[in-house]
């Protein structure tokens, strides 16, 4: 199993920035991918960006040129820049593991006031 650890979420002024941290801890050696996914009230839950063990990454549209996505091999950890925040970036973000199963964090509110 892995085990999921989210910080960094908070309220923000719209053009402000924060920072996610999701630290992975338990079977990480069978992790092949992490990254974010969000969900905002009355809306599916939608992926975010993503990163693999070779260190592709992947966007979502709405977040392509603001958001980076980066993780450190050394502590497990994987993090979200999120710049030039938006008030529709407004949502809890899950951080995610995928191996042969995937596994999510807990959940941080990220709330970006207009």
């Amino acid at each position: 199993q892995v085990q999921l650890v989210e910080s960094g979420g908070g309220l923000v002024q719209a053009g402000g920035s924060l920072r996610l941290s999701c630290a992975a801890s338990g079977s990480i050696f069978s992790i092949v991918a992490m990254g974010w996914y969000r969900q905002a009230p009355g809306q599916q839950r939608e992926l975010v960006a993503s990163v693999t063990r070779g260190a592709s990454t992947n966007y979502a549209d709405s977040v392509k040129g603001r958001f980076t996505i980066s993780r450190d091999n050394a502590k497990n950890t994987v993090y979200l820049q999120m710049n030039t925040l938006k008030p529709e970036d407004t949502a809890v973000y899950y951080c995610f593991s995928k191996s042969g199963t995937v596994y999510w964090g807990q959940g941080t509110q990220v709330t970006v006031s207009s």
